[in-house]
Parts: structure tokens; sequence; C-alpha cells
């Protein structure tokens, strides 16, 4: 295993202690793990491309990591009435057509899309209204708001790459996609 991979590895291992301490409600300690959460994902990433330790693994894995970690911030926030049941409904959603379709490409393609502006954008944006929702700071509606809809734009975007990617492989080319 690469120091990526570990790295990514370890973020999985961050979720429920996250999880724990959003629960009970300490959010500092909550806060602390999310932020190590996402440092590691920085971390990982900048590493990966650096000395090309880029693995199919680790495609795989670094997104599903970050969105378990979103998904778990998001269902205590629901639970807490911090922020709506809808935001986390959609965000189930999405990540689940986009893990069909994720799986989908692969199995049958052999194709491994990795993330692109859009969908890092949407996390950032994410990760900023979770933290700003967690301490029920002024206008962290309105971050929520703007997550969203950063959300459903990453996922129309993947979408439409989805398409791109079935419509060529389909013609009998396959081709890799980043």
């Amino acid at each position: 295993m690469n120091i990526p991979n570990f790295l990514t590895a370890i973020r999985f291992l961050l979720i429920p202690v996250f999880g724990y301490y959003l629960h009970v409600m300490d959010y500092y300690k909550a806060i602390a793990m999310f932020l190590l959460a996402g440092l590691t994902d920085v971390l990982d990433g900048f590493i990966a491309r650096k000395f090309n330790m880029i693995t199919t693994w680790g495609k795989l894995a670094d997104p599903i990591a970050d969105k378990l970690m979103q998904i778990t911030a998001l269902a205590f926030l629901t639970l807490q009435k911090k922020i709506p049941p809808i935001v986390l409904i959609i965000v189930i959603a999405k990540e689940t057509f986009m893990g069909v379709g994720t799986i989908l490409l692969y199995k049958q393609d052999n194709v491994v899309v990795s993330a692109n502006w859009y969908g890092k954008m949407a996390t950032v944006v994410f990760y900023l209204a979770i933290i700003f929702a967690v301490f029920n700071k002024d206008y962290s509606d309105i971050f929520v708001f703007i997550a969203v809809i950063a959300t459903l734009f990453a996922f129309f975007m993947y979408s439409l790459k989805f398409v791109y990617i079935r419509r060529k492989t389909d013609d009998g080319t396959k081709k890799k996609v980043s």
C-alpha cells in the first residue's frame, strides 16, 4: 500500500470518530476530525500526483471516503435539525446515481473517471457549509443552499461525462477518461 492509499484508509477510520463526536455534540472535536480528514484528502491527492502514485484503488476509494464523511455529517446535522432533510436526500440520491454510474463504467468498459474541478468545488463548498451549519453560524442556510446547487451542478456535469463515455465505448472505441 502506498502513502496516498494509506492516507485514504486513515480517512475511512476517521469517519466513525467524526460521527461519534458529532453525535455527542462535541463540535470542536468533530470539526478537528473533519479538518484532519480534509487534510489527508489534500495530501493524498498531492502526493499521488506529484510522485506518480495514482492507483485504481485510490481513484475509487478516495471519493468514497469523501462522500461517506459528507453523508455522515449531513445525517447527524439533519437529525440535530441544523439542516433540512431534503439536503441529505438530494446528496444521497446524487451519490447513489454516481456510484451506480461509476460501477457500470468500470465493470462494463473498464473506465475509471477521475474527479474534476466541479466535483472538487462542490466538495469544498459542502465542507464549508457543514462547518457553518455545525456551529449555527449566520448565513449557514445560504452556504448549504449554495452547496446543494454546486452538488447538483457537479451531478449534471458528471452525467454529461457518463453519457459521453458510454457513447464512445458503445462505438467500440475504448478510451481512458480523466
